[in-house]
């Protein structure tokens, strides 16, 4: 198992923690590129969700994706294998929303409180 892939079984374990919907979509052939690795929805609220291990960063397309889901009111983050209880914290309670350079700093280890949203 890749440890990319490490992170992403653990990131699911914690989404069946809260009993959320998720899937990991398929995007070879004829799905749409950089699509985060998990998509779902909880209490309401659409999340997409890019693991990445170690230092690695998401791509240029896949931080379009990411900053298209917050833009329209989802909840958009970025997980390694430091910060996988955020995905408790940011999809459990959806009242926190995380602009993108935010995700990028909870992936290089820093901790930031997002902001409400109103």
């Amino acid at each position: 198992m890749t440890p990319e892939a490490k992170v992403k079984k653990q990131v699911v374990e914690r989404l069946k923690t809260l009993g959320a919907y998720y899937f990991s979509p398929v995007t070879g052939g004829y799905g749409k590129s950089g699509v985060p690795d998990i998509i779902g929805c909880y209490k309401g609220r659409f999340f997409g969700i890019e693991c990445k291990a170690g230092k690695n960063k998401p791509t240029r397309l896949q931080e379009k994706n990411l900053t298209a889901i917050k833009a329209n009111g989802g909840i958009s983050i970025v997980i390694n294998e430091h910060n996988l209880d955020d995905v408790l914290t940011y999809v459990g309670d959806s009242q926190f929303v995380l602009d993108f350079e935010s995700c990028i700093a909870l992936n290089q280890g820093e901790r930031l409180w997002p902001s409400k949203k109103m």
